[in-house]
């Protein structure tokens, strides 16, 4: 399997500097599957190209391995490893280019953020989805892609195409990106890995695909393959990548250019409103917690913390984000000392739950406004003159501020599954009735930014009773 890298960078020679590879050597690396050859094919000022080259050993691939049971005796030691572009070219970036990849540089550290043209030729690459998938993840990622494929045999043409292509990409951009691109696409379009996806898999995909994965449009088909298929692992990086709490406003898309999840970037709004409601909480002295509509689990897992919160449950009506909450809490493995003190539980704020009744507080974060109105109404008994905790602290968008984005305006939502939003004195209105109506007193604080007409992007009210 071949890989070379192009540019017509003036010098080009600085190609050798970024990589940390002396253009004028050739040098051999030891791999776990066989060994890497760097070099130099053209080195010159005005055009530098390097070649990457691995040498895979059949034998030692299957050495020390169990055999497997096959149909092919040799189906082990006879197969395309050594000579397509796969997951082990991959671990020959990481191990290879490791400084480069990660942004590296020491001799000259204004190239790794320095854009040249680069062209990169993979021969032989196989990709399982066809061209049309091979351009689908390439294209959107701004390269100029030129796939040829090869027969199954040139001398059998009517046994048709194979699934392996010479692929030729060019785009100006930073080495660094490119190796990174490369690291995350190479196996999935391979669709398959050579070694065991663990956990820790998930955070190679996330830091090898920061500030380009979440915005492609196949991040799903890349991430589920990344993973083979790992069902509970993709979620979780879904989750982590995409924001996927359907509570949460700020998380979901705004428009084709500016997402909610940047806003949040921007102004730390989900963490301020976490924070907040911990503080709310601990003021409160409370040592039972629910999180009503918890999703994901981000503020179980700030909850689960401290100490002071003895008993912390959290309900969602999605299977869904409670297998993903359960991930991220990674309840499997906690100690029994803080197992004990967590709970997920499957269940609908419509309808009365006897399991939600005498707890110290609950918390609803972004919740109210995916309600419709016999919802709404639903809900406020179910919580409200039902579960009755002592303190309740809700948060919901304040949508007189959505003026100071201007993807979003007056007319529009911040999330395509809100039924409303409300303004500052609507949302006023409706706390200070149901406080009035199931016997509570309200006061109301503002989270983020605060403008001084629009108020903040974020109200939250806090209802508390006596203890009766």
């Amino acid at each position: 399997m071949f890989l070379t890298i192009t540019t017509t960078y003036t010098p080009a020679l600085d190609l050798g500097y970024i990589l940390h590879k002396n253009p004028f050597r050739c040098q051999s690396f030891k791999l776990p599957f066989g060994k890497a050859l760097v070099f130099y094919p053209k080195a010159a000022s005005d055009q530098c190209t390097v070649a990457l080259l691995l040498d895979i050993d059949p034998i030692e691939l299957v050495r020390g391995k169990r055999r497997r049971d096959s149909s092919m005796p040799l189906e082990q030691y006879v197969n395309d490893k050594p000579y397509t572009c796969s997951s082990f070219m991959s671990v020959a970036i990481s191990r290879v280019f490791g400084q480069a990849l990660n942004g590296k540089c020491k001799e000259k550290p204004e190239l790794v953020q320095t854009k040249m043209p680069l062209r990169c030729k993979l021969s032989v690459l196989p990709c399982k989805g066809g061209e049309r998938f091979l351009g689908g993840l390439l294209e959107p990622l701004g390269y100029d892609v030129t796939a040829t494929r090869h027969p199954l045999d040139g001398r059998f043409p009517d046994w048709g195409d194979s699934l392996y292509y010479t692929v030729e990409m060019s785009k100006d951009t930073t080495v660094v990106e490119l190796l990174n691109h490369l690291y995350v696409l190479i196996p999935v379009l391979d669709n398959q890995k050579h070694y065991y996806i663990g956990k820790s898999e998930i955070d190679k995909l996330l830091k090898r695909g920061e500030g380009w994965l979440a915005d492609h449009p196949e991040k799903e088909n890349i991430t589920k393959r990344y993973l083979k298929y790992r069902t509970n692992y993709a979620r979780e990086a879904l989750a982590r990548l995409m924001e996927l709490n359907p509570a949460d406003p700020e998380e979901g898309e705004i428009s084709e250019d500016l997402s909610e999840k940047e806003i949040e970037k921007t102004i730390n709004l989900n963490e301020q409103r976490l924070g907040t409601i911990i503080s709310i909480l601990k003021s409160a002295n409370a040592e039972s917690i629910l999180d009503l509509g918890c999703g994901e689990g981000k503020l179980l897992k700030q909850l689960l913390k401290d100490r002071q919160f003895k008993k912390i449950v959290g309900m969602d009506v999605s299977i869904k984000a409670l297998e993903i909450a359960a991930e991220r809490l990674r309840l499997e493995a906690l100690p029994p000392v803080l197992r004990q003190r967590v709970e997920l539980m499957h269940g609908s704020l419509m309808y009365r739950d006897r399991r939600l009744e005498g707890f110290d507080a609950a918390a609803v974060v972004e919740v109210v406004e995916h309600l419709d109105e016999p919802r709404l109404r639903a809900f406020e008994r179910v919580l409200f003159e039902f579960a009755r905790p002592k303190t309740i602290a809700l948060t919901t968008p304040n949508r007189e501020y959505n003026l100071k984005w201007e993807n979003v305006g007056a007319e529009r939502l911040r999330h395509k599954d809100h039924r409303f939003e409300w303004t500052r004195e609507e949302f006023k209105m409706w706390s200070t009735g149901v406080a009035q109506k199931y016997g509570y007193q309200i006061r109301f604080l503002s989270i983020g930014d605060v403008d001084a007409n629009l108020g903040a992007p974020t109200q939250m009210g806090i209802f508390t009773r006596e203890n009766r």
